[in-house]
């Protein structure tokens, strides 16, 4: 239930950034969300017993032997503390222990603060922009950090 209300947190906060809707996921049952978590890969980020952030280290069909991260929120409140930082440096580590040496992502195009953080971070623009298959008009930059 913790990765619930975090996500469904971020998709209300942040619309734009995500590839499915809150309303979607509200809609999801328990066992859909026990099947989320079992199935997918996701990390907590919690201070003082409350969940403050999330993020999704996963495969991108589109791009064979590729490792991405995904779905990255941190709750306003916990903002500027370093938990992001903490957030993208677990996902980072789970990469290097698959054995990858670049970590990818997706920006939206809306999210400047998300993409300056991502540049202070170290990722890089590749170039390549694709649209968001939910809503069109948004685009999304795709951006790669190399890792040792």
């Amino acid at each position: 239930m913790a990765l619930r209300s975090i996500r469904l947190e971020a998709l209300l906060d942040s619309p734009q950034a995500y590839g499915s809707t809150y309303q979607e996921c509200l809609a999801w049952t328990n066992r859909r969300w026990r099947n989320v978590c079992r199935d997918w890969n996701y990390y907590l980020a919690e201070r003082s017993e409350h969940v403050v952030g999330v993020v999704s280290g996963g495969v991108n069909d589109r791009h064979p032997g590729t490792l991405w991260l995904y779905g990255m929120y941190v709750t306003p409140r916990a903002r500027g503390t370093g938990i992001a930082e903490q957030l993208v440096e677990v996902v980072v580590e789970w990469a290097r222990d698959q054995g990858v040496s670049a970590l990818h992502l997706q920006v939206a195009a809306p999210m400047i603060h998300a993409r300056a953080f991502y540049e202070r971070a170290g990722f890089r623009a590749t170039g390549d922009v694709v649209i968001m298959e939910r809503d069109p008009s948004i685009e999304l930059a795709t951006m790669v950090l190399t890792i040792a």
